[in-house]
Formats: structure tokens, C-alpha cells, sequence
């Protein structure tokens, strides 16, 4: 489409109300893709695609460049097919954060007597005081089941002496990331993606630290690291660390982040596509 097609299309929009049905539809679909990528690391580089195609295509528009348009329409094509190819990980959260829109959780989702942050806390105080490394995962909206089957099955409510026998050195479930799924501690000895961040806030940060930085960047997961070698407390959520952090601070963020869970109901539905929107 031309550029004078375009002007002539939206000064006859009033006399077709379809054409208004038509363009407020892809306005939403645009701005729905817009709040799906904010915030991830794909939102740049599409970024850079749109811009890029659109200069190309209204510098061909503009210089009336016949041969160049038809390449340009020819690379478009293949634009298309590897644009899934390339994003097929941020495609995937992203279809699975709508999908968790409309669908309640099957389990986590419902009201549970108790609250499993006050556990965690109380084990993780212990484990910083015993120097005995810990990497607890606390599952959010996005799913890691993949992550949740490289482990060892527990299914057992979260408990401040599980946590700590999890972690006691030299047991067969301490290597590993436990995974918190609402108030279950769903599986221990869990494998997590590395991050291959260069820069890291600390340099002796080792492997146990990268683990946590990789499984935010894939997801919207908070997790809590106790460090082998000082005993220091941090957090790991949205990429960034929240470094040096005693019980009670912990309480207090895992509270912002982990609030306590209602059971699921027509209202919860419509405010949750309300604040997707």
C-alpha cells in the first residue's frame, strides 16, 4: 500500500464503519503484542526490525524504487518465517502468559492455610548462619514445569526443617535448585539454565548465582540464594539482584512478590485481562 492510499483510506474511514471495526482490531493486536514484550529482552531487538523495515519501506515508497520494493517484499517473507525461529522461547512464555489469563492454575491457585514465606524465611536464616549453599525457586505466573521435571519429585508442604535437610551438605538433594510451586515444594535437585552474563554484580558469584540470574531471565520466577562461602542472603527477580539481605528484609520482599493466593472467581478473571490490557 502506497502512501496516498493510505491518507485516502483514513479520510473515507467515517464512511465505513467496518474500516473503523478493522483498524481499532489491529490498533489492539499491536498494543497487545506491545505489552506482552515490555520489559523482555526480544523487546529490543524487535525494536530494531521495525525500524529498520520501516525506514526501508518508506524510503522505496518515497524514491519510487520498483526493483528495490519487490526485494524488499520477497525478504519480508523470509522476515516472517524466521521471526518464530528466532523468538520461539519468548514466543512460548509469551502464549503462556496468556493462556494462564484464562486458565487458573491447577494447583498453587487455590487458598491454603498457612503461608509458605514465613518457612522459607526461618530456613534460610539457619542455612546463612550454617554457611550451607541454598537455591530456592518460588514459581510465579509463568510455568517451568520443564525445569520442575529435570529435578527430583517432593510434593510436600513447604517446611522450614525440609528445606534445611534439603540443603544439609553431602545429602543427595542438595546439589540443585529446589522449585516452590504456592505453598508445595514440588521437587528438589532441580536443573536451571545458566545465565551467560558477563558482568555479574559480585566476581566470586559462582555457578549457584548464575543459575539464579538464568531462570529469571526465562521467567518471572523469584528466587532465594544463600552463598557456600560468606553465607550471604540475596534475591534474584526480573534479572537483578537484591544483595545482603537479612530474614526479615526476605519476609518483606517475598511478600511483595509472592502475595498470598485468592481462589480463583469470575472477578479475578476480568482483573487480571484487565491489567494485561
Amino acid at each position: 500500500m502506497s502512501i496516498q492510499e493510505l491518507l485516502w483510506t483514513i479520510q473515507n474511514l467515517p464512511q465505513n464503519w467496518q474500516n473503523i471495526l478493522d483498524v481499532l482490531l489491529v490498533a489492539a493486536m499491536f498494543f497487545g503484542a506491545l505489552q506482552l514484550v515490555r520489559g523482555e529482552r526480544a523487546a529490543t531487538l524487535l525494536r530494531g526490525i521495525a525500524i529498520v523495515v520501516v525506514s526501508v519501506w518508506v524510503l522505496s515508497i518515497v524514491l519510487n524504487l520498483t526493483a528495490f520494493s519487490w526485494l524488499l517484499s520477497r525478504i519480508l517473507t523470509g522476515v516472517a518465517i524466521a521471526v518464530p525461529v528466532i523468538f520461539q522461547e519468548d514466543l512460548r512464555r509469551w502464549f503462556d502468559r496468556i493462556g494462564r489469563m484464562v486458565q487458573t492454575r491447577e494447583e498453587g491457585s487455590t487458598l491454603v492455610p498457612g503461608n509458605p514465606i514465613t518457612a522459607i524465611c526461618d530456613a534460610t536464616q539457619m542455612l546463612s548462619r550454617r554457611r550451607h549453599g541454598a537455591l530456592i525457586v518460588l514459581e510465579r505466573e509463568t510455568g517451568i514445569q520443564e525445569y520442575i521435571d529435570s529435578g527430583i519429585p517432593i510434593d510436600g508442604v513447604v517446611s522450614s526443617e525440609l528445606l534445611q535437610t534439603t540443603f544439609f551438605p553431602n545429602t543427595a538433594l542438595h546439589d540443585g535448585a529446589v522449585i516452590v510451586r504456592g505453598e508445595r515444594l514440588v521437587a528438589a535437585a532441580c536443573t536451571l539454565p545458566v545465565s551467560s552474563a558477563r558482568h555479574l554484580p559480585d566476581s566470586h558469584m559462582g555457578l549457584r548465582h548464575r543459575a539464579a540470574l538464568g531462570i529469571s531471565e526465562v521467567s518471572d520466577t523469584v528466587t532465594v540464594v544463600v552463598s557456600e562461602e560468606t553465607g550471604r542472603i540475596s534475591v534474584v527477580v526480573n534479572g537483578r539482584f537484591i544483595r545482603g539481605i537479612d530474614a526479615e528484609r526476605l519476609a518483606m520482599i517475598l511478600g511483595e512478590y509472592i502475595p498470598q493466593r485468592e481462589p480463583p472467581s469470575l472477578m479475578t478473571w476480568f482483573q487480571q485481562l484487565g491489567r494485561a490490557a
